[in-house]
């Protein structure tokens, strides 16, 4: 039988991902308390603001100038799933839905034929430190569904599946099942449009967390399926008895179970899976179609309709402060958390 680990490789920035996926990053930020705007109550002085993605004080601003985040952008022709482990993100759009997520809630877009949007990071607490993570993750769309409706759908941190289990040594392994299944463990329905939705495709998107020593093994998956384990905190880790250092990727083969071992720090791991949609892919920064003609296309369209336009105060708009964990859809209909 062959070896499963198939490649090790380093982790960048972004991270490098397999058919399905497109695209995935590791945001890790560690705010001051926050100020009257909901921005850092520190000094931004020696920033590019706007464009500030380099460490200082412990925090980048990103593309915000007052809050960190990502002030209004489009998408069009894929999903973004963004799962916000620490802190807090405000979502708003141009079909009008918005949101307050974090704290482990994840956001699942479908971009489909074009959507506007907004990701800001509010620093709610201005007696202490506000820390952040979050991971967004790209996850392709197929042709016949690149020209959906947009779609936003919350999966909030009380509904995500957790599977855990103890080795024979009782140390614990706890796994958020974002997407897809773990023996029998079946996450929440993903947005309607997406690769994800047919089971057939083996999606996962499972955050991992071991204690130290723990033993797991990960489950086998139908053949042509991707698999791509990444190693981001902790001491040492070996797959199926291969070393694997800090912070790099495995690319795994799925035609057996695979055993991991965890060393003598608490580990985090993100394993994302899928069957390869197998379709050209034509990407230009935020849109991503089958071909050059279509992105021209795309860009057209943008420029003439702005995807329907920005209904917000400002393309860096952040709610209320004392908003809490909500979500507003299209429709108008709002869920309080």
């Amino acid at each position: 039988m062959n070896h499963p680990v198939k490649q090790i490789t380093a982790l960048g920035f972004p991270w490098e991902t397999s058919d399905p996926f497109l695209f995935c990053v590791h945001h890790e930020d560690f705010y001051p308390k926050g100020n009257k705007d909901l921005g850092p109550e520190s000094t931004l002085e020696g920033r590019n603001l706007g464009n500030d993605f380099t460490i200082k004080d412990g925090f980048r601003m990103y593309h915000g100038t007052t809050v960190p985040g990502f002030p209004a952008h489009p998408h069009r022709g894929f999903e973004t799933v963004t799962i916000a482990k620490k802190g807090l993100v405000d979502h708003s759009d141009s079909i009008g839905a918005a949101g307050r997520f974090g704290n482990g809630d994840v956001q699942w877009m479908t971009a489909g034929r074009g959507v506007q949007h907004s990701e800001m990071f509010p620093l709610l607490n201005d007696k202490e430190a506000n820390p952040f993570e979050l991971f967004q993750i790209w996850l392709n769309l197929p042709k016949s569904k690149k020209m959906v409706d947009p779609h936003f759908a919350m999966l909030w941190k009380e509904d995500i599946p957790v599977y855990e289990q103890l080795d024979d040594n009782g140390n614990k392994t706890i796994v958020d099942v974002i997407a897809g299944e773990l023996n029998n463990l079946k996450a929440v329905n993903p947005a309607p449009d997406s690769w994800a939705s047919d089971p057939a495709n083996e999606i996962a998107i499972w955050t991992i967390r071991m204690e130290a020593d723990a033993v797991f093994k990960l489950p086998k998956a139908s053949e042509g399926v991707n698999r791509r384990l990444y190693f981001y905190k902790g001491d040492s880790l070996k797959i199926a008895s291969k070393a694997v250092p800090i912070y790099h990727a495995v690319r795994l083969g799925v035609d057996q179970e695979v055993l991991v071992e965890n060393g003598a720090e608490e580990a985090q791991l993100l394993l994302l899976q899928g069957r390869p949609i197998d379709e050209p892919v034509v990407q230009h920064g935020p849109f991503v179609m089958n071909t050059a003609q279509e992105i021209q296309n795309t860009m057209h369209v943008f420029q003439s309709t702005q995807f329907g336009g920005w209904p917000w105060p400002s393309h860096d708009h952040v709610h209320a402060k004392d908003a809490g964990r909500f979500a507003k859809f299209a429709d108008g209909s709002i869920v309080k958390k």
